[in-house]
């Protein structure tokens, strides 16, 4: 069992950057994938970045590559994703989940996930 704790959402202006971090209580943290996922009232969830266990490979939506950068530190069980040039359409609550295996995109092959953090950017 992985519970998994956002932080650092909050209120920028369009053009401005915030840091999320999500914080993992299981001692086996480094053995797995994480995630960031966010979704937009009336949308679907949607993948924004991943990284693997070693934090050797990342992987990025379209829409938030050369912004956002997702990175982990497993000797605090911690996975961020700094974002910068925040446009509007960002604005979303944003999720940090966890999966064992290979790397993915899909929201459906995470297995925990946090309650998520509300990102919000003002034009």
């Amino acid at each position: 069992q992985v519970q998994l704790v956002e932080s650092g959402g909050g209120l920028v202006q369009a053009g401005g950057s915030l840091r999320l971090s999500c914080a993992a209580s299981a001692r086996t943290f480094s053995t797995y994938i994480m995630g960031w996922f966010r979704q937009a009232p009336g949308k679907e969830r949607e993948f924004v970045a991943a990284i693997t266990q070693s934090g050797g490979s990342t992987a990025y939506a379209d829409s938030v590559k050369g912004r956002f950068t997702i990175s982990r530190d497993n000797a605090k069980n911690t996975v961020y994703l700094q974002m910068n040039s925040l446009k509007p359409e960002d604005t979303a609550v944003y999720y940090c989940a966890a999966k064992v295996g290979l790397i993915s995109m899909r929201s459906s092959r995470y297995e925990y996930w946090g309650q998520g953090t509300q990102v919000t950017a003002s034009s």
